[in-house]
């Protein structure tokens, strides 16, 4: 009674030199060039760990789609223009406990730009709002989305400019064309009657169309102040609103609290030969060959 042979469920090892030159070929022309170079090698890794078909077709899919998802993302990192590139896994949570952590985690999964939601982020400067939108947009470009990141500021700047030169549709057409468009410092300068016009018409555009993050400092309540007109503040909030999550940030400023955080050098009175004057009484100028000078005396209660 003859023994049964092992069947083989994965890629043989008795692969011919012209079989694997044919094989070679074929993942060049389909510019598979990491696999094309490691061919040999995966073959015989196959072979020896009898790795099944569909799992070694895995293996040589996932090499090539790693680098090219890591250089997709790169590229529309860059294209996204960022203030600055920060991960949600470098928030500091611990230091903002107003916001519900498993929220932020759930608006992660991006689900939000799948149903068109926006987020809106409210708070005081310096509490990571700008940090928040810039991690959830990196985390909408790993998904696949393609994002623009923009101050109201330069939004609203450049929408007046188009609007000048008569190509404010053709401007109004590009804004809407990222998947996700994030707009920071809501509030932080003043807007003109003409900013907020072309401000409420992007709105109108993107409406129920593209998912938007923005920022603001400002309540909504405070948002006709802003827009200088309550009328148009209610127009915009309105479609907004419609379909939105708030995330409201109650905390201290990061900035202010690594300012407080860090040493102070005292300030000498005497730098090499030359007294430094004190407060209250300064001589200017301060020379060394100074034939006059005048003297500036401070009241108390004016320092």
């Amino acid at each position: 009674m003859s023994k049964a042979h092992p069947q083989h469920t994965g890629p043989s090892a008795m692969t011919s030199p012209a079989q694997l030159e044919r094989l070679g070929e074929h993942l060049r022309k389909l510019r598979l060039l990491q696999s094309g170079e490691r061919l040999e090698a995966l073959l015989q890794q196959a072979a020896a760990n009898d790795v099944p078909y569909a799992d070694f077709l895995e293996q040589v899919l996932s090499e090539e789609v790693a680098p090219k998802t890591s250089k997709n993302v790169a590229m529309r990192t860059a294209m996204a223009r960022f203030p600055f590139v920060k991960p949600l896994e470098t928030f500091d949570f611990s230091y903002q406990p107003s916001i519900d952590k498993k929220q932020v985690i759930d608006l992660s999964s991006c689900h939000f730009i799948e149903h068109g939601d926006n987020v809106i982020i409210l708070g005081p400067p310096g509490v990571g709002k700008t940090h928040m939108a810039v991690s959830l947009g990196l985390k909408a470009i790993e998904a696949g989305y393609q994002v623009l990141f923009t101050t109201a500021a330069h939004l609203i700047g450049s929408l007046a400019k188009a609007m000048a030169e008569g190509k404010l549709d053709d401007k109004l057409k590009f804004y809407p064309t990222p998947r996700l468009l994030i707009i920071d410092e809501i509030g932080y300068l003043p807007i003109d009657r003409q900013g907020a016009n072309v401000f409420c018409q992007l709105i109108s555009r993107r409406y129920e169309r593209g998912p938007m993050i923005l920022t603001s400092n400002q309540s909504f309540g405070a948002w006709g102040e802003v827009f200088g007109n309550r009328v148009i503040a209610t127009a915009i909030l309105d479609r907004l609103l419609h379909h939105a999550v708030t995330l409201n940030i109650r905390g201290n400023s990061y900035r202010l609290n690594a300012c407080s955080a860090r040493p102070t050098t005292p300030i000498p009175n005497q730098v090499g030969r030359f007294e430094l004057p004190r407060v209250g009484r300064i001589r200017l100028p301060l020379t060394r060959n100074s034939r006059t000078s005048r003297l500036l005396i401070w009241p108390k209660n004016s320092l």
